[in-house]
């Protein structure tokens, strides 16, 4: 017969291995909400416990106890996060003025997070410059050759202060719409078309086609090779003063490299305004292309592109689903020349 001491040691130890199961759910509860931000984990002890829980709408985790007091637990399935709802979201605090347009696409290249507002064709102005030089750079490294001396001249003035008569010189380099053409199905823009003749400005293209774009000149998944992407980027990060405004404003002070865009269409007045470049903010870096049409002005053209740069950015780097409210303020160097 058992005697009395062997029971009371018996209880005691299946009531100290309880509390280890009980300890582990709660474990799981706390990195659930840790590594997800919104995920919420809860789960239930055998023994008939409470239920360790935080908010509704949880992901379920299953957990089990071995005779020797061991505990197992399932994996915990992480609801995926709609970044097009909350950029959608953040873009409703942003002013868009009388009848203009605008579309944004953002890309956080540490998570791979991306997001889109709008699809929209507009007219690229001088923004199609990357493109041209990207254009340029595949045609040279297919005929193994470096740049000329003198095309080296016409990039640094067509990206850094966005002369036209440079840029008018790499497009009939390149082969004007028909060479743009070519080298941006290899690069995979779906829905950009080169302007006609001489027009490079009027160039149609969309945001996601710029970020695809942006993702060849800095991803390392591209038809550039290194040093074309290095050259590239090195332009844009030495953008002239005076057109440092547009998707810098959704950067940490000077982390950015980018391109902007602008044109007053002759037909209206309204102003083409775009913008296209990686920034840096909070030590993680983003691709973000905002391509917006019909303002009444420039300055108001910029307003509203650098509000939904910060509106991109703020998409992304809003972990808990709560709607994103873009931070306020403008770039420096408000008005290009």
């Amino acid at each position: 017969m058992e005697s009395p001491r062997a029971r009371r040691g018996r209880r005691a130890r299946s009531s100290r291995r309880r509390p280890l199961l009980h300890t582990a759910l709660a474990a799981v509860a706390v990195l659930g909400v840790t590594a997800g931000g919104t995920v919420y984990v809860k789960a239930q002890a055998h023994s008939g416990g409470e239920a360790v829980s935080s908010a509704s709408a949880a992901p379920s985790v299953s957990a089990s106890e071995s005779a020797d007091g061991e505990v197992s637990v399932d994996g915990v399935a992480v609801p995926e996060v709609d970044h097009d709802v909350l950029l959608a979201e953040a873009m409703a605090s942003v002013t868009v003025p009388g009848d203009a347009d605008v579309s944004v696409a953002v890309l956080g290249t540490d998570s791979g997070d991306t997001a889109l507002y709008g699809d929209t064709a507009f007219d690229t102005a001088s923004i199609v410059k990357v493109d041209i030089l990207a254009a340029l750079l595949l045609q040279a490294q297919d005929a193994g050759r470096q740049l000329t001396s003198a095309e080296r001249t016409y990039a640094t003035a067509m990206i850094e202060n966005s002369d036209n008569d440079s840029a008018s010189a790499l497009w009939r380099s390149i082969g004007r719409a028909e060479g743009l053409d070519a080298a941006n199905e290899r690069f995979g823009l779906t829905a950009t078309e080169g302007g006609d003749d001489m027009l490079w400005g009027l160039t149609q293209t969309t945001a996601a086609d710029q970020l695809t774009l942006l993702r060849q000149v800095f991803g390392t998944d591209s038809e550039l090779s290194e040093a074309s992407r290095s050259y590239v980027q090195g332009l844009m990060g030495r953008i002239a003063a005076g057109q440092r405004w547009g998707v810098s404003a959704a950067a940490d002070g000077t982390a950015w490299e980018l391109k902007n865009g602008w044109l007053a269409r002759s037909a209206t007045g309204l102003w083409d305004v775009n913008s296209i470049g990686r920034v840096t903010s909070d030590g993680h870096d983003y691709l973000v292309a905002v391509l917006s049409n019909g303002s009444t002005t420039q300055a108001d053209g910029i307003t509203l592109v650098e509000a939904a740069a910060r509106a991109a950015v703020a998409a992304l780097t809003t972990d808990d689903g709560a709607s994103a409210t873009p931070a306020s303020g403008t770039s420096a160097d408000p008005v290009g020349k």
